[in-house]
């Protein structure tokens, strides 16, 4: 037995590494990149709208829906509050933003990446996958939610990526420079 009281191979090492956790809209590229930057960095890719839908066993929009959007964005304030890991790449649900102690959570967990992308491109993206949902409140439009969330994502970024017109692999080498500068 180690220390903690956990089988010696449960015990985790004292000296924590940080994860790189992207943000940004529904479209913005924020699950393939992250696929991408992982794999280069051999490290695990968390994806926390999956995190949702597994503990939930339901997919995100049906979630919604059933919760309604207050309560949505309470569970998903809750996923990323009691996350506990390590030397991952997190892809976050764009309404993430939404919750101060959760992207403070983020910022001690480690780099926050703004995932960029143009409202024209965001639209054309989520109009190309109808099952793909969106958390947001009755009435608003999705000009709203694109604006309303920008100066959120411009609080907590640490770093910017445009995926407008820029392919995958540009991106991802674009994080994989910062990152790399970074440390």
């Amino acid at each position: 037995m180690a220390k903690s009281g956990l089988p010696r191979f449960l015990d985790r090492p004292t000296d924590v590494e940080p994860c790189l956790i992207l943000v940004g809209m529904a479209g913005a590229g924020k699950t393939t990149i992250g696929r991408a930057v992982a794999r280069a960095l051999a490290w695990a890719h968390v994806d926390t709208d999956h995190i949702m839908e597994a503990w939930w066993g339901q997919d995100l929009e049906s979630l919604r829906q059933r919760l309604g959007l207050e309560d949505f964005l309470r569970a998903e304030e809750q996923t990323i509050l009691y996350l506990n890991i390590q030397r991952a790449v997190i892809s976050t649900g764009g309404s993430v933003v939404y919750s101060e102690p959760a992207m403070r959570r983020l910022r001690a967990m480690g780099t926050i990446v703004h995932i960029h992308a143009g409202l024209d491109t965001i639209r054309s993206r989520i109009e190309a996958a109808p099952n793909r949902g969106l958390a947001m409140p009755p009435g608003y439009s999705l000009d709203d939610v694109y604006y309303e969330r920008q100066e959120l994502y411009l609080r907590y970024e640490q770093f910017r990526v445009s995926t407008d017109g820029v392919a995958e692999a540009d991106a991802v080498q674009t994080i994989l420079d910062l990152w790399l500068k970074k440390i």
